[in-house]
């Protein structure tokens, strides 16, 4: 069993690969698909809205432990190993400190969301109304 530390640098690791999935996302080289899962994987660990309510016993965090780590894993599968490691030493660089500060992206991600959910509100009135 890993001892706290070990939790705090796998966290820390799996930080930095994420981010190296969201610069090989912007990255030219990286085929389409890989982009498209890539960008799907990153806004979902970045986003403040789960699949599963974090206050539900267990499986609130179910996602943050198995989901995100699957998805990053996969992804970083289906990156050229070139364009990876450009990625990785770019990220390892901005993360050398606090880590990146990208609020565009943080708001992008909240506008999603919200848009989903506006969405989802009006067709949910709309079915209600028949």
């Amino acid at each position: 069993m890993k001892s706290f530390a070990g939790w705090k640098q796998w966290a820390r690791q799996l930080k930095r690969e994420t981010y190296a999935v969201y610069l090989a996302y912007r990255d030219p080289r990286t085929p389409w698909y890989a982009r498209l899962f890539a960008i799907c994987v990153v806004g979902y660990a970045f986003s403040p809205i789960d699949l599963i309510p974090d206050p539900i016993p267990v499986l609130g965090y179910l996602d943050d432990l198995v989901l995100v780590p699957l998805g990053i894993a996969i992804a970083l599968r289906m990156i050229p190993p070139a364009v990876l490691a450009d990625c990785r030493a770019q990220a390892q660089e901005a993360t050398g400190q606090d880590g990146p500060r990208n609020w565009i992206a943080a708001a992008s991600i909240i506008a999603i969301w919200v848009l989903c959910a506006a969405v989802i509100v009006l067709l949910g009135i709309k079915w209600l109304n028949g």
